[in-house]
């Protein structure tokens, strides 16, 4: 009988194997992940195996073995692979895990000293936002946005300002009709938004604007502006936003507070893609 490993039998980190040792099928299979995880929809098999510069047959065998497991879905009729739920679900444990919120909140401490605003970073879920960090100015009100408290992302500039970012099919998804512009008591907040139409215009106004705003709509006499955090491959991952007092921040100034936010977000979006700014 094999005996079974004791803890000296298992290498220090200093004796593992070098970074640079290749393992070509770990490697091919999250290529596949990778490339799935950054389109628009799903994609055939051929087309994969050419992006890539893999063999059919590699490429195959794989998809195989990751729609089995669930970290991709084969949609037969089509042709076509996209990304299954197993992979979602590493994305959702990254964004209820520590390395996010610990990433984000040295930034926004800096960004709160530098602007005088308290500000927050929220992840989307569903139709929702949660908030994982808050960072309050001083001498600033406390906010509804507490860390674990959960908002309709419509009503909120961090919601829109990550909503903006989806590839519209997404977005009609998650806001089918009127019942999905309602609060948790299923009522309407009066003044916001109600329709999808006018979701589809507002959300055309941030990506014009490149941030986005709400005033009002979730704390009467404060108003917010928000830049969505992107990873590696475009895709939001967080947004950050600063909230304020609607009466000593006019919208004039709104641009200068969002070119602020929007160098936070694009040195979190660095660090979380492994690089530093």
């Amino acid at each position: 009988m094999t005996a079974e490993p004791s803890a000296v039998d298992v290498p220090a980190a200093s004796e593992a194997a070098p970074a640079k040792a290749d393992v070509p099928a770990a490697r091919h299979t999250l290529q596949i992940l990778t490339h799935l995880a950054a389109q628009r929809g799903p994609v055939p098999a051929s087309t994969i195996a050419q992006t890539l510069g893999l063999p059919r047959s590699t490429v195959y065998r794989l998809l195989g073995v990751l729609t089995a497991l669930g970290f991709v879905l084969h949609f037969p009729e089509a042709r076509r692979y996209g990304i299954g739920l197993a992979a979602f679900e590493l994305s959702s444990g990254f964004a209820r895990q520590e390395p996010l919120a610990r990433l984000g909140r040295p930034i926004l401490a800096s960004l709160v000293d530098k602007i005088g605003e308290s500000a927050h970073l929220a992840v989307l879920h569903g139709r929702d936002v949660i908030y994982l960090v808050e960072e309050r100015a001083p001498r600033r009100p406390s906010l509804v946005t507490d860390v674990g408290v959960r908002l309709p992302s419509h009503l909120t500039a961090s919601g829109r300002a990550l909503l903006a970012t989806l590839p519209l099919a997404q977005v009609r998804a998650l806001f089918p009709d009127r019942s999905a512009f309602v609060q948790r008591d299923g009522t309407p907040v009066p003044g916001s938004v109600t329709s999808y139409r006018e979701l589809s215009r507002l959300l055309a106004e941030v990506r014009a604007q490149g941030y986005a705003a709400e005033d009002g709509d979730v704390t009467q006499g404060l108003a917010s502006v928000a830049v969505a955090v992107r990873d590696h491959s475009g895709w939001p991952a967080a947004g950050i936003a600063v909230t304020f007092a609607r009466s000593s921040v006019p919208p004039e100034r709104w641009p200068e507070l969002a070119a602020a936010v929007e160098h936070a977000a694009a040195e979190l979006g660095r660090r979380i893609s492994g690089r530093t700014g």
